[in-house]
C-alpha cells in the first residue's frame, strides 16, 4: 500500500526528469550563478587592454584681457585662446604584468565555469529531494488519514460491544485516545506536506501537480566505493574549481613581481591651438616621447605584496587539499547512505508483511475474546509506522542514488538527458573575449 501511495501518478504526470528541467532552465540561484561567470569573462578582455593604446581628445576654450604702457603707448589686449588635441599612449613592456593578468584572468574564466557546474549540480539534487519530499510525504499523508478512517471504524466497534457489554469503558476511552492521535498525525503531515510544497516550487518553479514515480539514477552510480571516489576525485567541480584558484593565485605573484621590472612605453600628441600667444596666431604642434621607468626602491610596499601573494598561492593549495578531503567524504557517506537505503527498503517491506498479517492475527483473536481492543490499537499503529518507514526508504533509495552521482561530480543537465537547451557557458566568453569596445551585452543589454 506504502509503494502504491508513493509511485501512483495519473496519466500526463509530472516527471521527475520534466521538473528537473523546469529547475534547470528557470531557476533563479543557478541563473544568478550564469550570470556571475559572465561577468568573470568580462576580466579577459580587461587584461587585454594593456595590450591596446588609449586615446584621449581634450579641447579648451577661454578669454585672456590685457593692458598696460609699452614703447611710450598704452595698450588694451583681449583674446580667445583655444585648442583641441588627441594623446595617445601605448604600453610597449609593463614587466609581463598585461601578459600573467590575461593568463590569470583566462583561469578564472575556468574556475568559474566549474563553479557554475557544481551549481547546477546543487541545484538539480535539490529538485530531486524537493520532488521526492513531496512524494514521500503525499504518501504518509494518505496513510494518516487511511488510519484514521480504519481508527473510526475500530471506535464504532468498539461502542457497540460496550453496550451489548462485551468491553469495558476502558476499551472506548482508548479507541478514542488512539483516534485523536491519529488525527492530530493527519494535522503534522499535512503540514509536512505544504512545507515540501513550498520547497519545490521555490527551486522547480512551479506548483507540484500529479507527480510520477521518481526512480534510482543507478546508471551513474560506479560499481564500487572505490570507483566512486576515483571518479569524485577526477571530475568533481569543486575539487577542480579549487585548483583552478591556485593556479590564479600562483599567477597572481608574478603580477605583483612584474611591478619590481622596468616598464617601456611611448605617448605622442597633435594640438590644434588659436590665439594663445597674439591675437589670430595659430599653431599646430605634434610630439612623440617613448618613456622608460626603471623602480630601485617603492619602500618595501611592493616587495611585501609579492610575499603576500605567496602566502596566498599557498593557502589556495591547502585549500585544494581540504576540498578532496570533503569530497571523498561526501562521497563515502553518500554511498553508504545508498547502501542503507537499500537495506532498509528490504526490511521495511518485510516488516509490512509481517505487521499486516499479525493485524489480521489480532483481530480474529479479538474476536473470540482472546486479544483486548489495546492490542488490536497497537498492531494496527504497529502496520502504520510500518508503511511510513517503507515510504521513506523508498523516497531514500532514490535520493541517495542521486546524491552518489553529486558527490562525484556526474549530476548535471547532460547525464541526466533532460529535454532542454544546455548553457554553453564558452558562447558569452568567445563573444566578448577580443571586444575592443561596446557598452551593449552579448544578449542587447
Amino acid at each position: 500500500m506504502a509503494a502504491a501511495a508513493l509511485g501512483a501518478a495519473p496519466a500526463q504526470a509530472e516527471t521527475i526528469a520534466s521538473a528537473l528541467a523546469r529547475a534547470y532552465v528557470g531557476n533563479p540561484s543557478l541563473g544568478a550563478q550564469r550570470a556571475s561567470v559572465r561577468a568573470v569573462d568580462e576580466n579577459v578582455p580587461r587584461a587585454l587592454s594593456g595590450y591596446r593604446p588609449t586615446i584621449t581628445v581634450g579641447a579648451n576654450a577661454g578669454t585672456s584681457w590685457a593692458q598696460g604702457h609699452l614703447s611710450g603707448q598704452n595698450y588694451r589686449q583681449t583674446m580667445f585662446p583655444r585648442s583641441v588635441g588627441v594623446q595617445i599612449n601605448q604600453n610597449l613592456f609593463d614587466g609581463f604584468r598585461t601578459t600573467n593578468s590575461t593568463r590569470q584572468a583566462e583561469t578564472q574564466v575556468l574556475g568559474a565555469r566549474e563553479g557554475l557546474r557544481d551549481v547546477e549540480s546543487s541545484t538539480l539534487f535539490a529538485g530531486v529531494q524537493s520532488y521526492m519530499n513531496v512524494l514521500r510525504d503525499t504518501a504518509i499523508l494518505d496513510l494518516q488519514r487511511n488510519n484514521v478512517d480504519v481508527l473510526e471504524e475500530q471506535l464504532s466497534q468498539t461502542r457497540t460491544r460496550f453496550q451489548v457489554g462485551e468491553v469495558t469503558r476502558t476499551d472506548v476511552a482508548q479507541a478514542e485516545s488512539r483516534l485523536a492521535a491519529a488525527r492530530s498525525s493527519v494535522s503534522a503531515a499535512e503540514s509536512n506536506l505544504q512545507t515540501s510544497i513550498a520547497t519545490y516550487r521555490q527551486i522547480i518553479g512551479i506548483e507540484p501537480r500529479h507527480l510520477a514515480q521518481g526512480a534510482p539514477i543507478d546508471r551513474l552510480v560506479p560499481r564500487s566505493l572505490t570507483n566512486a571516489v576515483q571518479v569524485g576525485l577526477e571530475e568533481h567541480p569543486a575539487i577542480i574549481a579549487a585548483l583552478h584558484a591556485a593556479d590564479a593565485a600562483d599567477i597572481q605573484v608574478k603580477i605583483v613581481e612584474g611591478e619590481l621590472a622596468p616598464t617601456l612605453g611611448v605617448s605622442g600628441s597633435l594640438v590644434q591651438a588659436y590665439d594663445n600667444q597674439t591675437p589670430g596666431d595659430r599653431a599646430l604642434n605634434a610630439t612623440i616621447v617613448a618613456q622608460l621607468n626603471v623602480p630601485i626602491y617603492t619602500g618595501g610596499e611592493t616587495h611585501a605584496r609579492v610575499r603576500q601573494a605567496k602566502e596566498t598561492a599557498g593557502q589556495r593549495r591547502i585549500e585544494a587539499d581540504a576540498t578532496r578531503d570533503q569530497v571523498r567524504a561526501a562521497i563515502v557517506s553518500a554511498w553508504g547512505g545508498l547502501e542503507a537505503a537499500k537495506a532498509s527498503i528490504r526490511a521495511s517491506q518485510a516488516q509490512v508483511d509481517a505487521a499486516n498479517i499479525a493485524l489480521i492475527g489480532v483481530r480474529e483473536e479479538a474476536r473470540v475474546g482472546q486479544r483486548t481492543t489495546l492490542d488490536i490499537l497497537n498492531q494496527q499503529q504497529e502496520l502504520l509506522n510500518a508503511r511510513v518507514n517503507l515510504v521513506v526508504a523508498q523516497r531514500d533509495r532514490v535520493v541517495a542514488s542521486y546524491l552518489v552521482a553529486q558527490s562525484i561530480g556526474r549530476l548535471s543537465a547532460r547525464s541526466l538527458n533532460l529535454n532542454v537547451r544546455l548553457y554553453n557557458a564558452k558562447l558569452h566568453y568567445d563573444q566578448v573575449r577580443d571586444l575592443p569596445w561596446g557598452l551593449r551585452t552579448p544578449d542587447g543589454r
